[in-house]
């Protein structure tokens, strides 16, 4: 069984009230920070090997440096809590059992960039967790600790003020620039790139966008030092992740773990394997847009960017999701490509054309209508979505799709083969019938 150092969820009786977030030294880590400069920092955050928990897995430290210096403009933090991704779950934990833990981090974040507005981009969806932000984000005005007179709590000049915003309730909210967008009241269109954020993001001002999960880590980096955090898990990708475990696994939940823990270890020791003791025939690692892993392959895959990018997916949301060996891969995957066919903001010609076409031909394939011909479409159709769009959004639906092809080619064969001899049988009978029993997985 694994342990981890719990950074971002620790297990503290009513750790979400703030005097006991201090009692257990929180907002120790900002007391360091505004010790030293905020070059320094970021330079820490640097050294740390913190890589965003967002999905990209892009340098936290490296993004902060890009925010311009000098305060002859407003600057601004979004923190991306918009969490739609389907297999993904881990930021609302944090909103629930942990909310001053990512104050705290953004605190820190905005001092190393001299930001004094952030804003807390929660998803639509969420009402519990929004109500449970705004009551942490309270209490901390409350007490001083954020807010003008958290400088005569802490000491100092810096100041941060906190806004808690309830999302659009879109997917596509979760896009950093449609996030922007929607904060500024327009529709959660993606914007194209470059001017990038830090040079011109919200109101037209330079704007850093994290993670909730990426600055709920910063504090124990401050607290514990960089070279210590860095010592955690994959050298590439370091410190703990929250892995959200869905699917057919016996035990279900988000676990704080290393980067690099091995998949099958998560699957079966800590996860306490498949129901029934089946086989599994799938994963997805890291949430529902990642290409999938056949279950023959997931023995040795190591839970990090750079192992997981060497085999042909990625970490993502480090949203796992688990498929028996009853699971019907064609179902799942228009399972999948209609959920990106409904969110596409239908900007992007190849995203809100092809996306219905894929869930048209899956649905074909799924209702016994299609031929082997209608593979080979399909899977053309989500290359052309591929690298084509403004945003991932295009990315994220064709690559299931396509991994689902490449790792299940057989299965889909067989669903043709299967249906149209099931047609004719009827149609020789005198009946027509595109009934198909399916066994869906929990997507």
């Amino acid at each position: 069984m694994y342990s981890a150092p719990h950074f971002v969820l620790p297990q503290i009786k009513d750790l979400h009230k703030a005097d006991v977030y201090m009692a257990h030294g929180g907002y120790g880590g900002y007391r360091k920070a505004i010790s030293t400069s905020p070059d320094t920092v970021i330079d820490e955050v640097k050294k740390s090997g913190l890589r965003g928990r967002g999905g990209a897995c892009f340098p936290t430290g490296l993004k902060w440096s890009f925010m311009p210096t000098g305060n002859e403009k407003p600057k601004y933090l979004a923190i991306n809590g918009d969490e739609s991704e389907p297999g993904s779950f881990k930021d609302r934990q944090i909103f629930e059992y942990n909310p001053h833990g990512l104050i705290e981090g953004i605190m820190i974040a905005g001092y190393a960039m001299g930001i004094k507005t952030a804003f807390i981009y929660i998803r639509g969806e969420y009402h519990k967790w929004v109500d449970l932000m705004q009551d942490a984000v309270d209490e901390a005005y409350a007490k001083g600790l954020i807010g003008d007179a958290m400088k005569k709590t802490f000491g100092g000049n810096y100041s941060i003020d906190i806004i808690v915003h309830k999302g659009a309730g879109a997917y596509i909210c979760g896009e950093e620039t449609s996030l922007m967008n929607s904060l500024e009241g327009d529709r959660a269109y993606p914007r194209y790139k470059p001017p990038f954020p830090a040079n011109k993001g919200l109101w037209g001002m330079p704007t850093t966008i994290n993670n909730v999960e990426t600055l709920a880590t910063v504090p124990a980096i401050m607290t514990m030092g960089a070279d210590a955090f860095a010592a955690i898990g994959a050298p590439g990708h370091t410190g703990t992740l929250l892995y959200g475990v869905s699917g057919h696994v016996n035990k279900p939940g988000v676990y704080e773990l290393p980067t690099g823990v091995k998949l099958s270890d998560i699957i079966y020791d800590v996860c306490g394997g498949v129901p029934g003791n089946k086989k599994v025939k799938a994963v997805i690692p890291g949430g529902s847009s990642m290409p999938p892993l056949r279950g023959d392959e997931i023995e040795g895959v190591c839970m990090d960017e750079e192992h997981l990018k060497k085999i042909g997916t990625h970490i993502g949301t480090a949203g796992i999701m688990v498929m028996d060996e009853d699971t019907d891969i064609v179902a799942v995957t228009l399972r999948i490509a209609r959920f990106y066919h409904h969110e596409s903001c239908g900007q992007c010609t190849p995203c809100r054309e092809g996306c219905g076409w894929m869930e048209k031909v899956l649905h074909r394939l799924d209702h016994g209508d299609a031929t082997s011909a209608d593979i080979d479409l399909l899977y053309s159709v989500a290359s052309n979505i591929e690298g084509n769009t403004i945003c991932a959004l295009g990315d994220a639906a064709a690559w299931p799709v396509k991994g689902f092809i490449e790792k299940f080619r057989d299965e889909f064969e067989a669903r043709v083969k299967h249906n149209r001899s099931f047609v004719s049988l009827n149609v020789v009978h005198g009946r027509r019938s595109t009934a198909s029993t399916l066994v869906t997985t929990h997507v």
